[in-house]
């Protein structure tokens, strides 16, 4: 008995279509960066615990370090490259607008997030924490992060902070 080491896919990336021979043990996000050349999904920790790989399909968000090539085959995935569409997307132009882009590692992963919370605005702070709680910012700018995320998300913004009110407690 022979174990089965290699499968063709049939995956539509960003609106293109893609046919190949891959190992059946690649993860989507070595597929997506090696086999498709398409490097805005980054690899952070492997584990699925740092969201920079995160990635559409068919709509959900996924972890592409946790999810086989084979496991889209017959599926839509959309990654950073496909979020725009000739200007920037509205939560791209958030992130800029909010100082959330740091050293952009964790950028593309973030942005797919955001992505999917836009499509169920309104969301309140509690929500958007809850959201963003599957990307680590290893630059630890969740303040810019989180003001793009509440001005996609729809919720009110957080008021300043009075830095006299710390001194009075």
């Amino acid at each position: 008995m022979s174990a089965i080491s290699e499968a063709s896919v049939t995956v539509e990336v960003n609106g293109r279509r893609y046919r190949r021979q891959v190992p059946v043990r690649r993860l989507l996000s070595d597929f997506l960066r090696h086999d498709l050349g398409l490097t805005g999904t980054h690899v952070g920790c492997e584990h699925g615990v740092c969201g920079a790989c995160n990635v559409r399909v068919d709509g959900e968000l996924v972890r592409a370090c946790l999810m086989l090539a084979v496991q889209a085959d017959g599926r839509r995935v959309q990654t950073i490259e496909g979020l725009a569409d000739g200007e920037l997307h509205p939560v791209q132009r958030a992130l800029l607008e909010h100082y959330g882009l740091q050293c952009g590692f964790c950028t593309p992963g973030v942005a797919m997030t955001l992505s999917s919370i836009t499509e169920r605005a309104p969301l309140d702070d509690e929500q958007i924490s809850e959201e963003l709680s599957g990307n680590l910012c290893r630059c630890t700018g969740y303040a810019g992060i989180l003001a793009a995320a509440r001005a996609v998300a729809g919720a009110a913004p957080t008021p300043p902070i009075d830095p006299g009110e710390d001194a009075q407690r």
